[in-house]
């Protein structure tokens, strides 16, 4: 598929945004947070900073954005649809989270609930937009199980990520923090080494036969090319990416994602201080980037069955 840019800054900013609501929700219900309004400020700043920046990069993908609207009518079949309606019921308890957790700096009571809301939605927007690409049946690359797991991992990943940056800052250094970003890197990219093998070794249940509904597999060839010249589809649904270029990208993104977070990470729980803040801050920045160059590949890599009918090209 033609990885479109804005759906990988969406896909990865959002999924970063995301993961950290759902950490802060969580963090916040247990009041085990500084007591400071700055970093309430600063955490919330930067989570709806990458939630925004994600959801306004996807409608860049929109040929008619003023249409956008009609996405929430088809909830009851459309994952994208889902996604839409879990966003906006995301943001109601989010936007009243955000609101308390300023004025009371650490909620108690009944204002526990919203942050809890917040995480809940949080999990629900990211496996919306999970869905959508493993429910398409005609992507074998995204119709895989991994497909969910791998979405909520690498959320999970760079939120803890970016919290452990803002909470070292404000000098809260306990080393459980960082140690969980590891297992939550450890978890992300083992679960992606298993997704590259195994879309590596698929092989196409269809074949020019059934595309064309002409006959048996291997009773069928073309004889002529299916268009003179190159459509829209063979542009968006048969995007190439060479398999040495893919396999430098793969190694750029596990160093970029999992090696430069995890050393980051591991010099935080050694040593404390502005040594530990900066180390901080770039694992945040290199996890994300990593994502961003994982996430191109998720499209470059995966191929739409009605390629099949474009074989002979």
């Amino acid at each position: 598929m033609h990885p479109a840019f804005s759906v990988v800054i969406f896909t990865s900013f959002a999924g970063a945004g995301y993961g950290m609501l759902f950490l802060l929700g969580l963090l916040a219900a247990a009041r085990h947070h500084p007591a400071d309004l700055r970093f309430n400020l600063a955490s919330l700043v930067l989570t709806f900073t990458l939630m925004v920046v994600g959801l306004l990069s996807s409608t860049r993908h929109l040929k008619h954005p003023e249409r956008a609207w009609r996405a929430f009518s088809q909830w009851r079949s459309s994952w994208l649809s889902r996604e839409a309606v879990a966003v906006v019921l995301t943001f109601v308890p989010a936007g009243i989270f955000a609101l308390a957790w300023l004025a009371f700096v650490r909620l108690e009571g009944i204002w526990t609930l919203f942050p809890l809301l917040s995480a809940l939605g949080a999990v629900a927007v990211v496996a919306c937009t999970a869905q959508i690409y493993a429910s398409l049946r005609t992507i074998p690359e995204w119709h895989q199980p991994l497909v969910l797991p791998l979405y909520l991992a690498f959320a999970l990943a760079t939120g803890t990520l970016w919290v452990n940056a803002i909470t070292w800052s404000f000098g809260v250094t306990a080393p459980f923090a960082p140690i969980l970003a590891l297992i939550a890197l450890v978890v992300a990219w083992g679960l992606k080494l298993l997704y590259w093998r195994r879309i590596d070794g698929l092989k196409s249940e269809t074949s020019t036969a059934s595309a064309t509904g002409l006959g048996r597999p291997g009773g069928v060839r073309t004889f002529d090319s299916p268009h003179a010249g190159v459509n829209y589809v063979m542009t968006e649904m048969g995007f190439r990416i060479g398999r040495r270029h893919a396999r430098k990208l793969r190694r750029i993104a596990l160093a970029l994602g999992f090696l430069l977070p995890a050393l980051g990470s591991l010099v935080m729980v050694l040593g404390s201080g502005p040594l530990g803040i900066l180390a901080g801050w770039l694992a945040a920045a290199a996890g994300l980037a990593g994502v961003v160059v994982e996430r191109w590949l998720f499209f470059a890599e995966a191929r739409h069955v009605v390629m099949n009918y474009y074989r002979s090209q």
